[in-house]
């Protein structure tokens, strides 16, 4: 048991797609964390084992997503439910990390012109050019590249120049026009890749969602340790870099341990709902949300998402009394 005054959070992800953002299988990763004892986690995985009858080993978020259990999935998102006020999910749009990533990498911090070009997109340009655009972002960012380094950067930069060509509002071109005087930054960094492996690649959301999550439960001052489930990304060196950060933005993260999920009811937990909340989440940015589903999700919704969409996260984003760190 953690000591008096210091928060255990289990967490995992879905819809990871390694740096492939823009063409991948989703377009929603979604990072949850529980704050459960072990025994109710574990009694809530029996409950829903119970409940759905599968004689699959081991159940994952697919089992609560199909029809016939939406009466489990309901149970578990409901204020009744095992989770409620327990839980959060920091969501990110990937296609707008692409680009609040692009625009932060060659114009500095701040979201502002991110979310300007963002939202002009798709209606101001047209389907197939600004889908060029974000595969070109993808490029530019990629650690891994299998052509010539400099390559992504002519074709990132002859994308802009054709965006600059469509008439837009005046936010938008200005963006476009310090995107485009921004080359030599985008040339240092495709050269400083070839200096040895990545720490932090530019483009994958789990890393920060970290940063976010800890911050979150960390919120009323009491200090966090975080369970994740054993990923890949998460190496010492990784865990190291998210100290560090955490500990410059003054969260209190006191640990990072990984562990198997299979192995912690309360990690297992954090997956049903990471799955979940990728789905719903996702169904409600491609214009298919299911109203009821959303409204459940929104308490667990973090306001830090990063999420560029604006039509979708009057959606999911938490009402104003949900705001509030949970307690």
């Amino acid at each position: 048991m953690p000591a008096d005054g210091l928060r255990e959070v289990a967490c995992d992800e879905s819809g990871s797609d390694g740096e492939n953002l823009t063409g991948g299988n989703t377009d929603v990763f979604a990072h949850a964390s529980v704050r459960l004892p072990v025994e109710h986690a574990a009694a809530a995985v029996q409950e829903i084992r119970d409940r759905i009858r599968s004689p699959a080993e081991e159940y994952k978020a697919n089992h609560l997503l199909r029809e016939k259990h939406r009466a489990v999935l309901e149970w578990l998102l409901s204020p009744a439910g095992p989770i409620h006020g327990h839980a959060h999910v920091h969501l990110t749009e990937k296609t707008f990390f692409v680009v609040d990533r692009a625009v932060d990498l060659l114009l500095g911090p701040g979201s502002g012109p991110a979310v300007t070009l963002f939202r002009a997109g798709r209606g101001v340009f047209g389907d197939e050019r600004w889908r060029e655009f974000l595969a070109a972002a993808n490029q530019l960012l990629r650690v891994r590249n299998d052509g010539e380094p400099q390559a992504p950067v002519e074709v990132f930069f002859r994308e802009v120049d054709a965006l600059r060509q469509a008439p837009a509002g005046t936010g938008v071109s200005d963006v476009l026009d310090r995107l485009a005087a921004a080359r030599p930054r985008a040339d240092a960094y495709r050269a400083g890749l070839g200096d040895g492996p990545t720490l932090v690649p530019v483009l994958n959301p789990l890393l920060p969602a970290i940063v976010a999550t800890a911050a979150h439960w960390s919120a009323s001052g009491s200090p966090v340790r975080l369970v994740h489930d054993r990923q890949n990304m998460l190496t010492p060196e990784r865990i190291a870099w998210i100290t560090t950060m955490t500990r410059r933005a003054g969260v209190g993260l006191a640990g990072l341990e990984l562990v198997e999920a299979r192995r912690d009811p309360r990690v297992q937990v954090a997956d049903f709902l990471a799955g979940i909340a990728r789905k719903i989440a996702s169904d409600e940015l491609n214009g298919r949300g299911d109203p009821p589903l959303t409204a459940l999700l929104r308490p667990y919704v973090g306001t830090t998402s990063v999420w560029g969409d604006e039509r979708s996260w009057v959606s999911l984003a938490p009402a104003d009394e949900d705001r509030s760190p949970v307690p």
